[in-house]
C-alpha cells in the first residue's frame, strides 16, 4: 500500500507562492527508504496536503524551518533561515514519511542586504569604484580601491552578508617618504697638568759617589769611575766640577685640547634602517688552541672603529617622528694597549648613546651629554730630608694632572625629497677643479617628467605582496666578514 501525497500551493497573507518538488515515496510497510525533496523559501510558507491523517511531524533545526499540522490532513512548513534540514511525517497506522527541506534565500532579501552594504560602502568610502553582487551565498566584490587601507575596510564590510571573493584592484600608492637624519657629535677634551722635582748626584763630593731622588723622574746613573749619564729630558741642570756636585731640575707644565665635531647625514625610507660608518678596521689577533697535538693557531680578526650611526625612523599618524637610534663614536687608544702573542692590540675609547625618541619634522633634540671633570694629584718626598724648612723643597715631588671633558649628541630628523631632474646636485667645494670630461653627451637621459600619468592599478594581491620585507642588505668585505667583522688565519707567532 503506497502513500499518495498531493501539493497544493497557496498565498498566505502577503507571501507569494513558491513551488516545491516532491520526489520519490516511502512505501506503507517501508520505515526510511528514500525521502522526498522539499524547497521552500526564506520568509514564506508552504501547505502540505497528506493523503492519510498525521499524528506527529518533527523539523531537525528549528532555526532554519518549522512545520505545524493545522489538520489532520495538511502541514504548514515555513522557511525561516537559508540553510538545509530534514523533516519527519508520522501517520496514523506506523508509515513515517521523511523530507529534505531545502530553504532558499529571497531574492527580495538578498537584495536588500546587498543594497544596504552598497550604502555602507558608500558612506565609507565615499568616490571609490566598488561593486558587490551575490550568487550562491558568495560575495563578488570588484572595482578599484584608492589604497590598501581601503581595500581591507571594503572586504569587512562586505563580509557580513556572507563569504567574500576579493576581485579588487588597488591604486599603486605613492613612495614612501624619505627621511633624513642629522647627528652632530661635539667634544672637547681639556688638559692641564704640572710636575715638579729634583734630582741630586755627587761623582765625588766627600769621597762619595751616588743620587738622592725623588721618583719623579729617572735621575741621572752615577758609575764607580765618577761619571754620570743622564738619559731624560731636563729642564734645568747644574754641575760644579770642583765639588763633583750636581742637580737636575724638572718643572714642566702642560696645556692640551682636543675638539672634535662630527656631523654624519643619513637618508633613510620610512620603517627602514638606515646605517653610516666613518672609520675603518683594524687586525687583532686571537690564539684558538689547536685540536690534538696540533700547534695553535693564530686567527686575525677586525674591529670596526669611527662614526657610526644606526637609526630606523618610523612615521607616526600624528605627524611625527618616531626614532630608534644609535649614534657611536670611538678611537683607537693606544695608552691602553695589550701586547698578544708578540702584536700589540689597541683598545677602544667609545662614546655610545642608544634610545628612542619622537620629534616633530625639523626639531632637534639632545639625546647625550656627558660632563667628566677629573683631578689627580701625586706627592713624593724623602723622609727627614723633605722636612728640613726651606732646604726640603728640593726633595719633594709633585705631579698634578686635571682634565675636563664635555660631549653633547644632537639629532635633527627631517623629511625630504630627491633633487629634481636637472637641478644641479650639491657637491663640495673642491681645492682643484677635475679635468674636462671626454664626451660632451650627457651620460643620463631622465625621462619626460611633464607628460600626464594615469594613476597605475594592480590586483589586491599583488600590492600585498610588494609590501612584504625585503631581504636583509649582507655586505661582504675583502676579510671575508659580513656586517664589519671578519677573520683570517695566520701562522703561530714565535713565544715572546
Amino acid at each position: 500500500m503506497r502513500s499518495i501525497y498531493k501539493y497544493s500551493w497557496f498565498l498566505l497573507a502577503a507571501f507569494a507562492a513558491i513551488p516545491i518538488h516532491a520526489q520519490g515515496r516511502s512505501g506503507a510497510n517501508q520505515r526510511q527508504d528514500s525521502a522526498n525533496d522539499l524547497s521552500v523559501v526564506a520568509g514564506k510558507s508552504v501547505l502540505l496536503d497528506c493523503a492519510s491523517p498525521v499524528e506527529r511531524v518533527a523539523v531537525g533545526l528549528g532555526g532554519i524551518a518549522e512545520a505545524t499540522v493545522v489538520s489532520p490532513m495538511e502541514i504548514l512548513v515555513n522557511g525561516k533561515a537559508p540553510g538545509e534540514t530534514s523533516m519527519i511525517v508520522w501517520e496514523k497506522g506506523g508509515n513515517r514519511e521523511f523530507f529534505n527541506v531545502v530553504v532558499r534565500a529571497g531574492v527580495a532579501s538578498a537584495n536588500d542586504r546587498l543594497d544596504a552594504i552598497r550604502r555602507e560602502l558608500n558612506r565609507e568610502l565615499p568616490g571609490q569604484d566598488l561593486k558587490i553582487s551575490g550568487e550562491n551565498g558568495s560575495i563578488f566584490l570588484r572595482g578599484t580601491a584608492k589604497d590598501l587601507t581601503g581595500a581591507q575596510r571594503a572586504v569587512q564590510i562586505a563580509s557580513v552578508a556572507g563569504k567574500v571573493v576579493n576581485l579588487l584592484n588597488v591604486e599603486v600608492p605613492a613612495a614612501e617618504s624619505q627621511i633624513l637624519l642629522k647627528v652632530v657629535f661635539a667634544s672637547v677634551d681639556r688638559s692641564k697638568s704640572k710636575e715638579l722635582g729634583i734630582n741630586l748626584f755627587s761623582t765625588g763630593f766627600g769621597n762619595v759617589i751616588g743620587a738622592v731622588t725623588t721618583g719623579q723622574f729617572r735621575p741621572p746613573s752615577v758609575s764607580t769611575s765618577g761619571s754620570a749619564n743622564l738619559s731624560d729630558d731636563l729642564n734645568l741642570f747644574a754641575f760644579l766640577p770642583g765639588m763633583n756636585l750636581g742637580g737636575s731640575l724638572r718643572a714642566l707644565e702642560s696645556k692640551g685640547l682636543l675638539e672634535v665635531l662630527a656631523e654624519p647625514n643619513v637618508l633613510a625610507e620610512n620603517g627602514k634602517q638606515g646605517s653610516f660608518l666613518a672609520g675603518g678596521e683594524y687586525p687583532y689577533p686571537v690564539v684558538q688552541g689547536g685540536a690534538g697535538n696540533s700547534a695553535p693557531t693564530v686567527t686575525i680578526q677586525f674591529k670596526e672603529y669611527g662614526i657610526r650611526l644606526n637609526f630606523i625612523p618610523t612615521m607616526t599618524p600624528r605627524g611625527t617622528i618616531r626614532l630608534q637610534v644609535a649614534p657611536e663614536v670611538s678611537s683607537l687608544d693606544f695608552t691602553s694597549a695589550v701586547t698578544v702573542s708578540g702584536f700589540q692590540v689597541p683598545a677602544i675609547a667609545v662614546r655610545r648613546v642608544k634610545t628612542d625618541i619622537e620629534l616633530e619634522k625639523g626639531q632637534s633634540f639632545a639625546i647625550g651629554g656627558l660632563l667628566d671633570n677629573r683631578e689627580t694629584e701625586t706627592f713624593q718626598k724623602l723622609p727627614f730630608l723633605s722636612d728640613i724648612p726651606i732646604l726640603g723643597r728640593f726633595f719633594q715631588s709633585v705631579n698634578r694632572t686635571r682634565s675636563n671633558t664635555e660631549l653633547i649628541v644632537i639629532v635633527t630628523p627631517e623629511v625630504v625629497k630627491p633633487v629634481p631632474a636637472g637641478t644641479t646636485v650639491p657637491l663640495p667645494n673642491f681645492a682643484q677643479p677635475f679635468l674636462p670630461p671626454n664626451s660632451t653627451v650627457p651620460m643620463h637621459h631622465p625621462e619626460n617628467a611633464d607628460a600626464a600619468q594615469s594613476p597605475v592599478v594592480i590586483p589586491f594581491e599583488t600590492l600585498v605582496e610588494s609590501l612584504k620585507p625585503e631581504q636583509p642588505l649582507v655586505m661582504n668585505d675583502s676579510y671575508g666578514s659580513q656586517g664589519g667583522g671578519g677573520s683570517s688565519s695566520a701562522a703561530p707567532s714565535a713565544p715572546q
